[in-house]
């Protein structure tokens, strides 16, 4: 494990220990509240998997970083995914020789272009955006279908993480197809 992964490893781990040692602590007594089933058949917090039924706001606030630091985890994998699928060679980038694209507005006396790769405008890229539009609309529309009809909450959460990991990807595919992606050296003094 390299020095920088150790240390951020460790500062989450500084910030979670001390959560979740409050989370420890429980929640303080209350009673269950649920639908009159003589009255009506609906179920909403019936789900697909078994969730603890209480939760102290503390072990909530543990429950939503891990969550957060997870969803960060899989961001970085999806978008590190993407960018290779998209461009295979990514270490072997081409010097910048200013022959089709004129980024001299971006070279001055103490920044100039290292690399520069064109946008590969592949076919496989229209192909994973129609897609991913696609599956986005479709969890849209599941999502509001969900709130116009019975509102199973438990389906609330699974439709709008579709629909935002959708929307994400889009912009990852729309980021490692159709952008060009330039290296650049800059000279600070310090």
């Amino acid at each position: 494990m390299t020095r920088q992964r150790l240390v951020l490893v460790l500062l989450v781990a500084v910030v979670l220990l001390p959560m979740w040692f409050v989370a420890m602590q429980g929640e303080p007594p209350s009673e269950d509240v649920a639908l009159d089933q003589s009255v009506s058949d609906i179920r909403p917090l019936d789900g697909f998997v078994d969730t603890p039924t209480k939760l102290s706001p503390s072990q909530v606030g543990v429950i939503v970083w891990v969550a957060l630091l997870g969803l960060l985890g899989v961001l970085t994998a999806f978008h590190r995914f993407m960018n290779e699928l998209a461009r295979p060679d990514g270490d072997a980038r081409p010097a910048a020789d200013g022959g089709e694209v004129d980024l001299s507005w971006l070279e001055t006396d103490d920044r100039w272009i290292v690399g520069y790769d064109p946008p590969s405008d592949s076919l496989w890229g229209f192909i994973a955006m129609g897609g991913l539009t696609a599956l986005t609309i479709v969890f849209a529309a599941l999502f509001t279908g969900e709130y116009l009809t019975l509102a199973r909450t438990q389906y609330f959460g699974v439709y709008a993480f579709g629909m935002f990991m959708s929307l994400t990807g889009l912009t990852v595919s729309y980021y490692a197809w159709f952008m060009p992606h330039v290296e650049v050296a800059e000279r600070r003094d310090h």
